[in-house]
């Protein structure tokens, strides 16, 4: 066993670290929750890992996005992902893609050669375009729900779509997938209330741009490492 596995063959075993490094994951949006996802995910072992993301790094990434530093400002989010990747298991096998996951792209994503698919991505028809390809493939398919305007990270947990309460992205994907047909969806999902703008910034919607949510560093990492908890637990066992 390589020393970098050895902690965690202890916890494992070894037969569980092989098909861990036979394993094929794919994760769409590498922000805030999927870079922490990807990173447990290389340091357990994954043998291939594939990032999906448009976007580059900006400064407002930097309170709660691994690779977002100072340094890797304004370079694809996707290339410092693999980079930070190869550094961790540089035999990893790691695919970076850089687009925007849509409907109207969908098809240029085979995920039937993955044993998970992991949503991070912000965008409601990406998600529930990705949970209809996915059931199409018969591969799992982990969501992420909302991690913006919360505090809390003991009040993320895991269910069943259909078994979610108080989260607004949760409540418009039920509805969305139930219109589909789509019966179950394993979700990461907050029972935190979302919290209203801090007074200091009450203001900030006036203006013309719209203000994104509010975010710190501990819930959305609490998040990407619970969906590789959730990942392992699928991967392990094919």
């Amino acid at each position: 066993m390589e020393e970098r596995f050895l902690r965690t063959s202890y916890v494992i075993g070894d037969d569980a670290v092989e098909r861990v490094k036979k394993s094929a994951v794919i994760i769409f949006g590498v922000g805030g929750v999927g870079s922490y996802c990807a990173e447990a995910l290389a340091r357990l072992g994954v043998g291939k890992i594939t990032l999906v993301d448009s976007d580059v790094v900006s400064e407002s990434n930097i309170n709660r996005q691994i690779i977002a530093l100072h340094s890797t400002v304004g370079q694809p989010k996707v290339e410092v992902m693999k980079k930070r990747i190869l550094d961790i298991n540089p035999d990893c096998e790691v695919e970076a893609v850089r687009a925007f996951y849509m409907p109207d792209n969908s098809g240029e994503f085979d995920l039937s050669k993955y044993g998970c698919v992991v949503d991070a991505v912000d965008t409601v028809s990406a998600k529930i375009e990705l949970c209809v390809k996915a059931n199409e493939a018969g591969v799992p398919i982990i969501s992420s729900m909302g991690t913006g305007n919360k505090l809390d990270p003991t009040k993320l947990e895991c269910t069943d779509i259909y078994k979610t309460s108080v989260c607004p992205l949760a409540r418009v994907m039920r509805a969305e997938l139930r219109r589909r047909g789509i019966k179950s969806l394993k979700v990461v999902y907050s029972t935190e209330a979302p919290l209203p703008r801090h007074a200091d910034h009450a203001s900030d919607d006036a203006g013309a741009r719209k203000v994104p949510p509010g975010s710190v560093s501990f819930v959305p990492g609490a998040a990407g490492l619970i969906l590789a908890k959730e990942v392992f637990d699928i991967i392990k066992n094919k």
